[in-house]
């Protein structure tokens, strides 16, 4: 892929940035040596590797969902300046 003046002025547009002369030219330097080395990846023989969905091998451990604080309603409502039933009353936020 070339990387010319118009594309570094496309993805600068699509990510509202405001680039110089010279960060231009830059950004086409750098994004032309990252796509050499996407294209050297490409040359490595990949045939019988396992494929991966993740670099590490580490399985999530994951815990019971056990509920450890109860109903305490009447105590979090005890806090409340004002209340109406079973909710804190506040005031009105949005006009009609």
């Amino acid at each position: 892929m070339k990387i010319d003046d118009d594309l570094i002025e496309y993805l600068a547009e699509l990510s509202r940035l405001e680039l110089s002369a010279e960060e231009r030219g830059a950004l086409a330097g750098d994004l032309t040596d990252i796509l050499g080395y996407v294209e050297r990846l490409n040359e490595l023989d990949t045939e019988g590797a396992p494929e991966l969905t993740h670099s590490s091998r580490t399985v999530n451990k994951f815990r019971d969902d056990i509920v450890t604080n109860g109903d305490r309603r009447e105590e979090m409502l005890a806090n409340a300046p004002e209340r109406k039933g079973d909710y804190f009353k506040v005031f009105k936020t949005v006009e009609e």
